[in-house]
């Protein structure tokens, strides 16, 4: 079934209330100094936030560069980023509403798995100066051994996700979109099954499959995602990968 642009915002509408406290990478100092990192922000740098949402990107660079702006679809997210941006807008990935290298840095994290591609990331680089750095983070697969069982766990927790992905695919997005100097860095984070999965925007009988999954999970999944399993309670190690590429 076609994910249409409105049934990712009343997803994410439903979860806005509670999205920070929904999982453990969403304040993860490590994964924070991970991307800071990998962005490399200068004091006179403009950037763009894509898919801000309540801003968990955006107030990290915001005080250290220029100008923060944030651009996202669901409005009562982004209505929290305020705080932490110099201007917010409302629109979509696939077509912003910028000038051609109009931004030093843009970043997009846990978006471009809810966007139409590679039609969102050539926007990205086009609103990009020449020298300047797209970033984009993303949960993925750590191979093909874990890919299948991971995704529909994914997908369980997530329903309007469009794309599932291996750990080059954010790098081969930004080639393909034009971008040289691509590099990739990966983190890992430890989220709790039960709090990860309690985002209020799906019902208990997805909840219940989703821990299905992991007691049903093969050896080579629990061993690739470090599985601790004590109490009921599952943790899994999941992976991010943060790719950054330079536009000539």
């Amino acid at each position: 079934m076609a994910i249409s642009q409105e049934d990712v915002t009343d997803h994410f509408t439903s979860r806005a209330s509670r999205y920070d406290r929904s999982s453990a990478w969403c304040t993860d100092s490590g994964l924070d100094e991970l991307l800071l990192d990998a962005a490399a922000p200068r004091p006179s740098d403009r950037v763009l936030d894509v898919a801000c949402g309540t801003g968990l990107v955006s107030r990290l660079f915001h005080g250290r560069v220029a100008e923060v702006v944030g651009v996202d679809i669901t409005k009562v997210m982004a209505e929290q980023a305020r705080p932490h941006l110099d201007r917010l807008v409302l629109a979509p990935a696939e077509a912003l509403p910028f000038e051609d290298a109009e931004f030093d840095l843009v970043v997009c994290r846990q978006g471009v798995q809810f966007m139409m591609l590679p039609d969102a990331v050539a926007e990205m680089v086009r609103v990009t100066r020449p020298g300047g750095r797209i970033v984009l983070i993303n949960l993925c697969a750590y191979g093909r051994e874990d890919a299948a069982e991971y995704f529909e766990i994914l997908r369980l927790r997530n329903p309007v996700r469009r794309h599932f992905f291996l750990p080059e695919d954010l790098s081969d997005l930004l080639r393909e979109a034009g971008c040289r100097k691509v590099e990739a860095h990966r983190y890992r984070s430890a989220e709790d099954v039960d709090v990860w999965s309690d985002n209020g925007a799906i019902e208990e009988e997805r909840r219940e499959a989703i821990r299905e999954a992991y007691r049903k999970a093969s050896q080579d999944f629990l061993s690739l995602h470090a599985v601790r399993q004590s109490d009921g309670r599952v943790v899994d190690n999941m992976l991010f990968v943060v790719a950054v590429g330079v536009k000539p």
